[in-house]
């Protein structure tokens, strides 16, 4: 059931189905909550599933000039609240929205009992990377986001799927093409100012499951261990034939490994 939500000047379409446990999905840049739906499918009869739209993507309105990665996590706690959400959620985010989960996971702690990492980093972007996240911005919103349709899914995607599933990509380029380009912008030009997390995710107590797809280009598997060793309680699962997008890859093998991770919090 997808429901319009407001919050903090926004109003965020959020697909909350299922009952129980919250489970809460955090898209990818620049995504939406579809790329959630095999998670959605298999989770919401056991429990309750909420995958939102970030504001100015998918259904939902509010876009700025720059989104901060911090502000869609004050989000996140908005909706909670909104939806009568008094329990701590378990947070799953997938690249940008493992930006945005540290984030809640430092200011909104008493709201988290879980978190789930796909394929995301701790530490902040180089200064060629923000560059070009500028670069990005800047030609997103002069020629629109064909260009990122085109570009994105080579280093989204894994060989496997490119030959094993191809309408997967081109879903995906499609929901790249029709979301704004003033969203886009916002989201690349926040996460070029995005906080260093790699000293800070020591602070975050609560189990946390980082996982990646083994042929990941964008977020290693290097860089994955290094999240898992750092926090208190992580732990890796490397998942085969999937590269940055793992959940939507492979969901065969990533739903059973949350599954016996939300069995165990």
């Amino acid at each position: 059931m997808i429901k319009q939500i407001q919050v903090n000047g926004a109003e965020l379409s959020v697909m909350d189905v299922g009952t129980g446990p919250v489970l809460l999905l955090v898209h990818g840049f620049p995504l939406d909550h579809t790329m959630w739906q095999s998670q959605i499918e298999f989770f919401q009869g056991t429990i309750r599933v909420l995958a939102p739209d970030l504001r100015g993507f998918g259904k939902s309105t509010g876009t700025g000039a720059i989104h901060h990665m911090h502000e869609f996590a004050d989000d996140l706690s908005a909706l909670l609240t909104a939806l009568n959400i008094s329990g701590p959620v378990t947070l799953c985010g997938l690249s940008m929205g493992g930006y945005i989960a540290f984030e809640f996971a430092l200011r909104h702690s008493k709201k988290l009992n879980g978190l789930i990492l796909c394929d995301t980093k701790a530490t902040v972007d180089s200064d060629p990377v923000k560059q070009n996240r500028r670069d990005t911005a800047a030609r997103v919103l002069s020629e629109g986001p064909d260009f990122l349709a085109e570009a994105m899914p080579e280093k989204l995607f894994s060989p496997y799927s490119f030959s094993n599933n191809p309408d997967l990509i081109r879903q995906t380029q499609t929901v790249i093409r029709n979301t704004q380009s003033t969203s886009i912008a916002a989201a690349s030009l926040g996460m070029a100012e995005r906080s260093d997390m790699t000293l800070q995710i020591q602070n975050i107590p609560v189990k946390t499951l980082v996982i990646v797809g083994e042929d990941d280009v964008i977020t290693t598997i290097a860089d994955m261990k290094f999240i898992a060793e750092s926090l208190p309680n992580g732990s890796l699962s490397i998942i085969p034939q999937a590269g940055h997008m793992s959940p939507l890859e492979n969901p065969g093998a990533v739903n059973p490994i949350i599954q016996d991770f939300l069995k165990h919090i």
